[in-house]
């Protein structure tokens, strides 16, 4: 019986010791998508080199013992120095703010290729226009590259309002789920 306890009590101590120091690991898609795993080995290769390690948080209190930092009759933590804001998941303002930035990023590429493209387009079909007296099949490759150039100009259009839903709808809405400050997903 003194054995069996003795086990249990041992098991008691070192479990949390055990719990405390797993490392949790983060990494995120080409979609965008956040992921997080205990197991290194569930991570793709190809998202290994940009993973963030952590430690796994304690595990919360008792809810039946109160916070040791918040006095019952108070209902708040006592002043001091104020700890970095962050989302449910742990992630700060910067992280947010790279997000942001990225698609940012990716929006103004996608606008100088979308004009870029139509730029292109519309000269094809000048010339198209212009060669109304050149042979039928010089104005057939002109009319295959105009086909080539529409498509073109559609998924660079296409490119543009994935950036600019990101931007205005599925960040903030992200943000918002996430319990991140709306500020920190705005790029002005």
């Amino acid at each position: 019986m003194k054995k069996t306890m003795l086990i249990i009590l041992v098991g008691m101590i070192t479990l949390p010791l055990i719990a405390g120091s797993q490392e949790i690991y983060q990494w995120v898609d080409e979609k965008g998508t956040v992921h997080f795993t205990d197991d290194f080995g569930q991570i793709p290769e190809k998202y290994r080199d940009q993973v963030k390690e952590k430690k796994a948080p304690p595990e919360p209190a008792s809810a039946l013992s109160p916070s040791p930092s918040i006095k019952p009759s108070q209902g708040k933590p006592p002043p001091g120095p104020s700890a970095e804001k962050k989302d449910i998941l742990g992630r700060g303002e910067d992280w947010w703010r790279d997000q942001a930035m990225e698609w940012k990023q990716k929006l103004v590429k996608a606008q100088k290729d979308y004009a870029t493209a139509k730029t292109a387009l519309k000269a094809k079909e000048k010339e198209l226009e212009d060669a109304k007296f050149k042979p039928k099949s010089f104005q057939r490759k002109i009319q295959d590259e105009i086909k080539v150039l529409e498509q073109k100009v559609n998924e660079q259009k296409r490119q543009v309002d994935e950036a600019k839903e990101m931007l205005e709808k599925v960040l903030p809405r992200q943000a918002e789920e996430h319990r991140a400050d709306p500020s920190w997903v705005r790029i002005d």
